[in-house]
């Protein structure tokens, strides 16, 4: 299967900073110009998010494997249900998000088109068991906190910024990152609070998707792998990052009910949008709105702030920020990307914090006003028969 090759006859339907907001899963041939997005809607015709038996037999056959069949841990601390909270959340929008796009490439809408039928079959039978397998991970989240009589999310509403196939795969590598990186804070919640007996299956889940992002960065003509040691994020971040991607007012649940903040995204305006950015030393733009953020009162129309970077597994990397302009509680300003000193090929994660020094990761979340920006900066194949973005 060499799938640069099968999107490659479609590279002059759109770039990736190019397109309008367009919802994957809606009709065919996508909104009018300018039309609002259809928010999407997971289909429950397989008894997702609470199949019955039969219907979980037949995700799991889709999916290649099971759920364990082991017993769950006898206890769970409290202050650890968020993170399963969080990532039911997350699986729900990845079931969303793996279902309308393998909507648009089975009904061929303009964008997700692919010209040769059997590379069309060969990408459906992906997309398929990859669906099948997010459902599992969701499930499989909520079956413990149901087991700990526990809040339980269930799906919203989604919308998604991408119009063709190129947009599609970037995104699912950009939010597969994001993931693997909030998995590995997961995992040391978990251990931290005690919860051993949980460890094992979110790592192994964790493997899973990465698995998945090396399969979207070599569609996407970058080396597979994309660092040593991938980039950390914080369950904040995370859950920050999902309401873009949420239909506002849709979830027939308080988002409260995830003990986790949810901070103002902060926009990366070098590259495009952050991707694409070149690796070298170089101050990169931002801009963040605070409106509604009242920590941020004493620091409206000031410049004693600091974007705060994740990369790899180094310590928290901040920089001040410079040239800011304030338009009222918006703000645009510059900071340095030390790029050279510290290798940050790949993904980093950009907050906008109050203070510019700290001794791990998780600390960065009490000195946050906006979080994430994220900055992509890749490695791709010198040499590859594929398309380019």
């Amino acid at each position: 299967m060499y799938f640069p090759t099968v999107l490659s006859a479609v590279t002059a339907l759109a770039g990736l900073a190019a397109a309008a907001p367009f919802q994957h899963g809606g009709p065919p041939g996508g909104a009018p110009a300018g039309a609002a997005p259809t928010p999407f809607v997971i289909p429950t015709d397989d008894g997702f998010p609470n199949p019955s038996p039969d219907q979980l037999k037949v995700i799991q056959q889709i999916a290649d494997g099971t759920l364990s069949n082991a017993p769950p841990p006898a206890k769970i601390n409290e202050s650890s249900f968020p993170v399963f909270q969080l990532i039911a959340f997350n699986e729900q929008f990845e079931v969303a998000f793996f279902s309308s796009l393998l909507q648009n490439v089975t009904q061929n809408v303009p964008g997700f088109t692919l010209p040769d039928p059997k590379k069309k079959d060969e990408l459906i039978d992906i997309l398929e068991t990859v669906l099948a397998q997010e459902k599992l991970h969701a499930i499989n989240a909520a079956k413990t906190l149901a087991n700990f009589n526990q809040f339980v999310p269930v799906p919203c509403k989604y919308q998604f910024p991408t119009s063709n196939i190129y947009e599609a795969i970037a995104l699912a590598e950009r939010f597969t990152d994001l993931v693997l990186g909030t998995l590995q804070d997961g995992a040391q919640t978990l251990a931290r609070n005690g919860d051993a007996g949980a460890v094992r299956g979110l790592t192994s889940s964790l493997g899973q998707e990465g698995q998945q992002s090396g399969f979207y960065r070599i569609l996407l003509s970058k080396k597979p792998s994309e660092k040593p040691f991938l980039t950390t994020n914080v369950a904040a971040f995370a859950f920050s990052a999902l309401q873009q991607f949420i239909v506002p007012g849709s979830c027939p649940f308080p988002l409260s009910n995830i003990k986790l903040p949810i901070f103002p995204g902060v926009s990366v305006l070098s590259g495009q949008g952050g991707t694409n950015v070149e690796p070298r030393d170089q101050h990169l733009a931002f801009k963040v709105d605070l409106t509604g953020v009242s920590a941020a009162d004493a620091y409206i129309g000031k410049s004693n702030l600091w974007i705060t970077y994740f990369s790899g597994q180094l310590l928290p990397i901040s920089s001040p920020i410079v040239n800011v302009k304030w338009s009222g509680r918006v703000a645009t300003f510059e900071a340095e990307f030390p790029f050279t000193a510290n290798e940050m090929v790949g993904l980093s994660v950009a907050s906008l914090t109050t203070k510019g020094q700290f001794a791990n990761a998780p600390e960065v979340v009490a000195s946050t006003l906006a979080a994430p920006g994220l900055i992509q900066v890749d490695d791709r194949v010198k040499s590859w028969d594929g398309f380019k973005l």
